[in-house]
């Protein structure tokens, strides 16, 4: 059941965050992303709940799709590929205790004040509550059962994210992939862009 509501909350978060996710995103310092041509997903995905596959597996396979396509890699069905592209997805509750200077008179501990004077000083406390989800992106060299790019999304999951997790997959997926490495598998470039 966490793993479900992690899951949901991390795609969810990262697409409908009301700032927009927090993006990072490392390559391998000897990858060259260009010489691969095709991808597959693994057998067992990150977002997977044992062996059934999750509604947002089936979006993030989706999304992730449509942005590898878009680089020029080819999808290879359950065949021999030269990248694994994985993915996961992560949800915690979040607790910030914020403190500002106080704006209220004071009424005393029994309202004896009665309004006509202000205690000294102070502040107001609040504690905040929420969740905050983090997506990954792991693209992997086949061959060598290696980390050649990962991607992170991190952000915190609004009731907007949590009602269409299939609109935030797609955005975070998005977001992410706007940091992976330049031109279009194979060394060819980009539609609409200089090699």
């Amino acid at each position: 059941m966490n793993k479900i509501l992690a899951a949901m909350a991390v795609g969810l978060l990262l697409s409908a965050c009301e700032t927009g996710p927090k993006i990072r995103a490392n390559t391998a310092p000897n990858a060259n992303l260009q010489s691969y041509k095709t991808y597959a997903f693994p057998s067992k995905l990150g977002t997977d709940r044992g062996d059934v596959q999750t509604p947002l597996t089936g979006y993030f396979k989706e999304a992730v799709r449509r942005e590898m396509d878009a680089r020029g890699y080819q999808f290879v069905e359950g065949g021999d590929a030269d990248l694994w592209v994985n993915f996961n997805v992560n949800a915690k509750d979040q607790t910030d205790i914020r403190s500002t200077p106080s704006m209220s008179y004071g009424m005393g501990y029994y309202g004896y004040r009665g309004g006509m004077y202000g205690a000294y000083g102070g502040s107001d406390v609040e504690t905040v509550h929420y969740k905050v989800g983090t997506a990954n992106i792991d693209v992997v060299d086949a061959r060598k059962r290696e980390l050649v790019w990962e991607g992170v999304a991190e952000g915190k999951l609004t009731d907007k994210v949590m009602k269409d997790p299939r609109a935030a997959v797609n955005v975070v997926v998005t977001e992410i992939f706007k940091q992976f490495p330049g031109g279009n598998a194979g060394g060819t470039a980009a539609p609409g862009t200089s090699g």
